[in-house]
């Protein structure tokens, strides 16, 4: 027996892609339904080789659904996630809203699957930030072996993860740089984003950070460990889909950069490509639609006793957002919802 799912937000770019990924991982599916704002109601989406109009979320009763992969942003979602929790469909939500909720479980299942049991509590559980997922698949296995003291982290973020607004603005920008009179002027961003990064995502908090490199830092230590120590700088790059990480990490205990190859080869979900030649390292262009967290670049830091840099790629839309969703899906199936 399958499951019955539903994906709120379905004609967004993470909408889009939990409807992809669900299909080509072949989860159990009995019936889905892809439901939408009004104003997108009737919009056909795809579904493996089905082809699917959206229904209406504002008057969807989540009644006899078994889970709801949710990709409808913060303010949608604290309306619509209570009514189908209440209902007794499991939400699996996208959004900041829950991240930080004592009662709801934030999961990256190559990390920290046990604690999806805690969703009986609220029948939520919360998928994390795009930059906080991917950088989490590759601490994990190095924390279990070596306990990590601190991390430094510096991103290069794509436009995507500003959702279809920042994708038609980079292109648009780039398109008016070669056309006089057709220039762009920022509305997404804060300034420019064709041929420029910008160090700034989400909104400015008392103490500098940007809410965005909070995430980083409250996310990681419910994940992995509260005693971890991380600070980060979060920036805008124009690249459209593909995140990129540069981490440092401090060990308490030394851990040989060869060992750490051989943890993060054997790690779930990590693809190494390390080669100390031109080209032997992976960049965004090359992780779209593939699944996994990529890591390059894996050294020695000799300014610290036990440090070390990588490089930490991956598709945002995916491992960042609804890959994750759908793996946190197949496994509250695997433990809590089994079917006979």
């Amino acid at each position: 027996m399958g499951y019955r799912v539903v994906v709120a937000g379905a004609t967004g770019n993470v909408g889009r892609e939990m409807l992809n990924i669900l299909a080509e991982r072949r989860f159990p599916v009995d019936e889905i339904a892809a439901l939408a704002s009004r104003r997108s109601l009737g919009t056909e989406v795809s579904f493996g080789d089905k082809t699917l109009k959206t229904r209406d979320l504002d008057t969807f009763d989540f009644t006899g659904w078994d889970i709801a992969l949710f990709a409808i942003g913060s303010e949608a979602t604290s309306k619509y996630a209570p009514l189908a929790a209440k209902a007794g469909c499991v939400v699996i939500d996208n959004s900041s809203l829950y991240r930080y909720d004592p009662e709801v479980p934030l999961i990256v299942p190559e990390c920290n699957a046990d604690a999806i049991m805690g969703y009986s509590r609220k029948n939520i559980i919360a998928n994390p930030n795009c930059s906080t997922a991917q950088m989490v698949v590759a601490l994990k296995p190095l924390h279990d072996r070596a306990r990590i003291k601190r991390v430094v982290v510096s991103t290069y973020q794509s436009v995507s993860g500003a959702g279809k607004a920042g994708i038609d603005e980079l292109w648009d920008q780039t398109k008016g740089m070669y056309v006089p009179g057709q220039e762009v002027a920022p509305k997404k961003f804060t300034k420019q984003i064709a041929f420029n990064v910008i160090p700034h995502i989400d909104v400015f908090m008392e103490d500098g950070q940007t809410k965005e490199e909070w995430k980083m830092v409250a996310e990681t230590k419910k994940i992995v460990d509260p005693a971890i120590k991380v600070t980060a700088t979060c920036v805008r790059v124009p690249v459209f889909v593909g995140h990129s990480e540069a981490v440092n990490i401090e060990f308490e205990d030394f851990l040989d950069e060869d060992e750490a190859r051989d943890i993060l080869r054997a790690a779930p979900g990590v693809m190494v490509i390390d080669k100390r030649e031109d080209g032997g390292y992976v960049t965004p262009a090359e992780c779209v639609g593939d699944f996994a967290t990529f890591i390059s670049r894996i050294r020695q830091d000799p300014t610290i006793e036990n440090g070390l840099n990588l490089w930490c790629v991956s598709d945002n839309l995916r491992k960042g957002a609804a890959l994750n969703a759908v793996q946190i899906a197949e496994t509250l199936g695997n433990r809590a919802l089994k079917k006979e």
